[in-house]
This record gives structure tokens, sequence and C-alpha cells, in this order.
């Protein structure tokens, strides 16, 4: 009876877990699809401000690891001048012993000091709105609503066993890390609200994370 129980028991969490998932996927879609038909007149008037004013390219798009480490292309409205860059503190090659372990936690990226917002992106980052396009990508199943920031192509290739956890579910336009301010200049703390969002999922929490993403952008105004 003890090895039955087990088993029924393994099976019934499989069962949930999937359903978890499954219901999950819906509530990204309808979200998603319904969010693109009613902003689609903010969506036209964001790109048509940042054409007649800052000129193409009204996207920025990058490569980015999601789920099962399968590269996709993460959409977002430009935000920055066309001659900013990110210098990303990446590991030389060949690269340190200490990454050899995988990512170390005190790693975090060097940013340009001398990069140059828009008016038009200063605006947008303000409220969150250049992520606006990544609703696509959540329609598409690259993303979801809730789940860990997509990771750098560069820096996921050195993630060791623990740290790859966080690639086992789709990433997220917001989630447990992001609204906790752990990114990606506490690389060590970003694993752990990750891992804790992963080993701990909820509607509840799903629930939580959205309601302080919101309260975060209206906080703004």
């Amino acid at each position: 009876m003890g090895l039955y129980e087990s088993v029924r028991t393994k099976s019934g969490s499989f069962v949930h877990i999937n359903l978890y998932f499954i219901v999950k996927r819906l509530f990204d879609i309808i979200i998603s699809l319904t969010l693109l038909v009613l902003l689609s007149p903010l969506f036209l008037w964001i790109s048509y401000r940042l054409y007649k004013k800052e000129g193409n390219p009204i996207f920025y798009r990058e490569v980015r690891v999601g789920k099962n480490g399968r590269n996709f292309t993460l959409w977002s409205f430009r935000t920055m001048m066309n001659s900013s860059k990110v210098i990303r503190s990446l590991p030389p090659h060949p690269f340190p012993s200490s990454w050899e372990k995988g990512v170390p936690d005190y790693f975090k990226f060097i940013r340009d000091k001398n990069k140059v917002y828009t008016m038009t992106g200063t605006w947008l980052r303000k409220y969150n709105l250049e992520k606006l396009p990544q609703l696509v990508n959540v329609l598409k199943g690259d993303m979801s609503l809730v789940g860990p920031s997509p990771e750098i192509p560069e820096i996921a290739q050195y993630y060791n066993r623990y740290q790859s956890s966080r690639l086992k579910v789709r990433p997220g336009i917001t989630g447990y890390a992001q609204i906790h301010d752990a990114t990606n200049d506490n690389h060590g703390q970003k694993i752990k609200h990750d891992l804790y969002y992963i080993n701990n999922y909820s509607y509840k929490l799903e629930g939580k994370i959205i309601l302080e993403f919101f309260k975060r952008i209206f906080s703004n105004n």
C-alpha cells in the first residue's frame, strides 16, 4: 500500500503541475490577445511618435534565452538614441576560473555611462510601456506574463545546474525577482528569487506579482 500511495501521490502532483501550466498558458493567451486589441491605439500612437520624433527603428530587438534554453527574439520599443550601446561585463575568453562552476553571484552588467535615452524613451521607461511589444512574445509562447527575466545567451551558457533551473519555465514580462528589484545588478539574488517562484508557484503568487507590477506603474504617475 505504501508504494501504491506514493505512486498515486506523485501522479496527482504531476496532474496538478500540468493543469497549473495549462491554465497559466491559456491565461497568457487570453490576456495578451485582449491587451493587444484594447491597447492597439496606444501601440500605434507610440509607434507614430517614435517615428516622427526619433525616426527608425521603432522597435528594439535582441536575442534572449527562454524556456529550456531556447533562444528567441525579444521585442520592445526603442528607448535609446541609435548611437547608444549597452556595454556588458561578460567573461573574457578564456573565461576566469571563477566562472567554471557557474555565473558568480557578484556578477552584474557594466552599462555605458554615455548612453542617451530619447524623450519618448524616457517616458516609455517611466511607465514600463517599452515592454508593450513583448505581449506579442507572450502570445507566441516565447514568454509568459509572469516569470524569470529573459536571460542573455552569453550569460546563460555559463549557468551551472542550479542556475539552469530558472530556465525550466517561460520568462516573463514581470516576475518575483523583478518586483523585488533583484535583477542584473545582483545576479545571485536574482537566481534565488526566480527559483523561489518556480518552487512555490501558485495562482495566488501570480496574482500578487501582477498586482505589484501594476502598483509600481501607477505609483510613477
